[in-house]
């Protein structure tokens, strides 16, 4: 069975609006502290998980974090505390 577009051109939208936020987060990312960036980016992504596999990404947020402040690594250290905390407001209160 053919996938049909929404409307003409939503594939193609939908791909400029992606690599534009990517690119503005980027560019954003890289303007900050490493500590700001690493919170900011990690946090925005994030959000996006599946509800479904959150607790493996807070999991892996707190591993990061850990590791991160144990090596003296603030951009590792604060996308892992960023990470867990939108891993959890994902597990928490979004539902499939």
């Amino acid at each position: 069975m053919e996938k049909r577009e929404p409307f003409p051109g939503a594939y193609t939208a939908g791909l400029l609006i992606t690599v534009s936020l990517l690119v503005l987060l980027v560019v954003v990312g890289s303007a900050l502290p490493p500590a700001a960036a690493g919170f900011l980016i990690a946090s925005l992504l994030g959000l996006t998980v599946n509800p479904k596999y959150a607790p493996l990404f807070l999991i892996a947020g707190v591993v990061s974090s850990a590791l991160g402040f144990a090596g003296q690594e603030p951009l590792v250290a604060w996308g892992g505390v960023g990470l867990a905390l939108a891993s959890g407001v994902v597990w928490r209160w979004v539902r499939i």
